[in-house]
């Protein structure tokens, strides 16, 4: 078996295994197609192949399709696997009594990918052992708030399938903050500090405690007091830790601070503001964390806030660390897709060329897709890197099924046949029908009208014999075209190129907006006024588009991927 039909094999045991035993080698060519693209040009080997061996497959008891399958190291029926490595979420550490866990976002936009990165697990593991999910808006330092996000965040967690229990701003909770900050003054566990940041860093590195740990406590209540009037950077309150620590970084750090920009929610109500391991710790203490599930990026202030902890004899939560989460050819960064939406680099927050979740759901990537992918990653220390081949090809699987098929031509040209209505076998215009799903029958036909004239897509008006989908065959010369046959038994054993084809009056306008902002401007067939905007198609030989906007019957479609 050369390279070729051991593809064919593994494509068609796929379909026997989706469809109880029986494959489809109508199905199995479609997908080959679809999923492997360098294999078009082999499309005249692969029809009498296919069909050849899958009537050797569908021969086999599912038993023995499992069996094969498995050879590929692909999950069978009975869902075994070929390795034994482990993937998806392990058990969680520690009780799994009452969990509860949260996902913490600053509002600075909407979720991109590596947001879902920390939110599907936190969902994961609440809904497997019936815990409390909360989501936390840590809005505690007003440069990077991006007003319109409080709305946002919670718009993406819905699409991803994620449920939330409660919600908390952090911007409310300023009371609360200052309570704690005064009660760790109390207890000598913080102090007010009004040295140079140059000053205290010296010390800091030298292990060296600077003059304002030895205030009082009533010393440093009178300049807790006195802080709000205080200029800016002319103080700071710092927790105690081990100035001795290894790690300078942890050595005091700080809890509070003073901010004179004007916050979206609260406007100038404080200039005292906590930092993130101050708020954090407290949060996560009060709202009764009992796993914490935060990037490896925040080893070091897991063990800050421990501190805290240790200071207020609270309980510490499991800390779970993970690794970074890569992606290929992409910019995760927020803030510079904020500068380039202000630029007028990227159309919105939903532009393809972004990361963002809604720029993914804009183009037909589902959200089980993001979902499913996250969960197999896992979340292990060691870094992951994702590619848009591994995304498309889980959305591949659930789209195949979804997908209704029609025609696209990009670029149309259009051709006039010769010879055609000169045929007594041919009845012209002639209506052809075409399932919307070669596995779906039920749901029933689309009709195209051949004539003498139709419409190809530019880059197949080449020379040669061509066969025009379920219709005929043509002859091509110098962007003529002369009709050969209608039989696919000739255009097969002829080698001829299957195309798709638009008619020539019952056509529609559309364009599809490329994964790289590009727009191809075509036509497809007039049963695509039938669909409606969300809907996602399989554009036959050009792939997968979502229906994103009609107007005045011009159809705007987004790119999926093949």
């Amino acid at each position: 078996m050369d390279e070729l039909e051991k593809t064919i094999y593994k494509y068609v045991l796929l379909n026997a295994v989706k469809h109880k035993g029986n494959a489809n080698p109508g199905a199995v060519i479609g997908a080959i197609m679809s999923n492997e693209p360098e294999l078009r040009k082999e499309a005249k080997k692969i029809a009498p192949l296919a069909n050849e061996i899958t009537a050797k497959v569908n021969g086999m008891s599912i038993e023995e399709q499992n069996n094969e399958i498995a050879k590929f190291g692909i999950v069978s029926n009975s869902g075994k696997k070929e390795n034994n490595k482990e993937e998806g979420l392990g058990e969680l550490p520690g009780s799994h009594e009452n969990v509860v866990m949260r996902f913490a976002p600053n509002p600075s936009g909407p979720l991109h990918i590596g947001h879902a990165r920390a939110a599907v697990p936190n969902g994961e593991y609440t809904k497997k052992y019936g815990g409390k999910l909360i989501l936390r808006i840590e809005d505690t330092d007003p440069k990077r708030i991006y007003p319109p996000a409080y709305d946002m965040i919670p718009e993406d967690l819905k699409w991803l399938g994620i449920d939330i229990d409660e919600v908390f701003y952090q911007s409310d909770r300023f009371p609360i903050y200052y309570e704690y900050a005064e009660e760790l003054i109390k207890i000598g566990a913080a102090y007010m500090c009004s040295c140079e940041g140059a000053d205290f860093k010296k010390l800091k590195d030298e292990s060296k405690a600077c003059p304002c740990r030895e205030l009082s406590i009533e010393e440093n209540l009178k300049l807790w007091e006195e802080f709000p009037k205080m200029g800016a950077g002319k103080g700071v309150l710092r927790i105690k830790t081990d100035i001795n620590h290894k790690n300078p970084a942890i050595r005091d750090w700080v809890a509070m601070r003073i901010v004179e920009e004007e916050h979206p929610r609260i406007g100038t109500k404080y200039r005292i503001y906590p930092m993130m391991n101050f708020s954090v710790a407290i949060d996560d203490h009060l709202m009764g964390m009992t796993h914490v599930l935060r990037g490896k990026d925040h080893l070091a202030n897991s063990e800050k806030q421990k501190y805290l902890y240790e200071h207020m004899g609270w309980d510490v939560p499991e800390f779970i660390h993970y690794g970074r989460l890569k992606m290929e050819d992409i910019a995760l960064s927020t803030s510079t897709a904020l500068l380039g939406i202000e630029d007028g680099t990227y159309a919105g927050w939903d532009d393809p060329r972004l990361g963002t979740l809604r720029a993914i759901a804009r183009r037909g990537i589902q959200s089980k897709t993001i979902y499913d992918l996250i969960l197999e990653i896992g979340i292990k220390m060691s870094d992951s890197a994702i590619s848009w081949k591994k995304i498309y090809g889980l959305n591949r699987n659930i789209l195949e099924e979804k997908a209704n098929r029609y025609f696209f031509v990009p670029n149309p040209k259009k051709i006039k046949i010769a010879k055609l209505n000169d045929l007594e076998d041919l009845a012209i215009p002639e209506t052809i029908e075409r399932p919307l799903h070669p596995d779906f029958l039920d749901r029933g036909m689309r009709k195209l009208v051949l004539s003498d004239e139709v419409y190809l897509a530019k880059d197949d008006v080449i020379n040669g014999l061509t066969r025009l989908m379920d219709a005929v065959n043509i002859d091509i010369e110098s962007g003529s075209a002369i009709y050969n046959s209608k039989s696919f038994e000739e255009a097969r054993n002829k080698k001829a190129r299957i195309i798709q084809w638009v008619p020539s009056k019952d056509n529609v306008k559309a364009k599809i907006v490329m994964d790289d902002a590009s727009v191809i401007q075509g036509l497809c067939e007039a049963d695509c006024l039938n669909l409606k905007v969300g809907d996602i198609v399989q554009f036959e030989r050009f792939g997968f588009a979502r229906l994103d906007e009609i107007i005045d019957d011009e159809l705007t479609f987004y790119f999926a991927h093949k």
